[in-house]
């Protein structure tokens, strides 16, 4: 059955994206579909913050995008020697804002400086909130922007016409829900029924539920592996 991915390929990783891997084991075709783009901004700012460590007690990511932009820092000609990213990070298989915030405020004493959290545009405040109201010391900095990517419309039309409306439709972002659903919606017309919608995670299904949208199945964890069994187990 096909399946559409509304997500971006994997960055630097030769051969097929791994959600493509994945559901092709199960005889399964996706196929992706670019949702996002992303612009860097404040890296001035951000390249100082990091060469001030003793004012922080820790960093906290939760994008592949935030790390992307701390790399592009200490990769600069001028600080390439300094440092190497090269951290062991702590929660990296929570999955969600509310699993990692618990982590931290069960670590973290709250007599530490702030830890510092490089983030994108559009976030929800469930972790700032979380740890603030318990007393852990945070300070933000939007270091990426998210915006629709440029082509989006378009290649879903090109996917519709060519394929045909897909068995299954799994979203990996509440701003990839923002983005596609409308164009989905008419697209599939009285056939959107019939696709059995899939989610990363829970944040993602709560956007589309409240979008009106049934999910049929929800990843148990943010993977290639755990996505791929919860919709082939939809599409039995």
């Amino acid at each position: 059955m096909h399946v559409l991915l509304l997500k971006e390929p994997r960055d630097g990783e030769s051969g097929p994206d791994p959600y493509i891997k994945e559901l092709a084991s199960y005889g399964h075709k996706a196929t992706l579909i670019p949702v996002l783009t992303f612009k860097f901004v404040s890296l001035n700012t951000l390249s100082d913050t990091l060469f001030r460590p003793e004012k922080y007690g820790g960093l906290v990511f939760t994008s592949p995008r935030a790390v992307d932009a701390v790399k592009m820092c200490l990769e600069d000609e001028k600080i390439r020697k300094v440092k190497n990213l090269g951290l062991n990070p702590l929660g990296e298989d929570t999955g969600t804002a509310e699993v990692l915030s618990r982590v931290i405020i069960e670590r973290e004493d709250t007599n530490i400086p702030p830890l510092f959290f490089p983030c994108g545009s559009i976030k929800r405040e469930v972790l700032p909130t979380a740890l603030r109201d318990n007393g852990v010391p945070l300070e933000t900095l939007t270091v990426y922007q998210t915006v629709e990517h440029p082509d989006l419309e378009k290649n879903l039309k090109n996917y519709f016409t060519e394929q045909g409306t897909p068995a299954s439709i799994a979203f990996f972002s509440p701003s990839g829900v923002k983005f596609c659903l409308e164009v989905v919606q008419r697209l599939s017309g009285e056939e959107l029924c019939q696709i059995k919608f899939g989610a990363i995670g829970p944040t993602t299904e709560a956007t589309m539920t409240a979008e009106g949208l049934h999910v049929s199945c929800v990843a148990e964890k943010p993977t290639a592996e755990h996505l791929a069994a919860a919709i082939a187990k939809a599409l039995q």
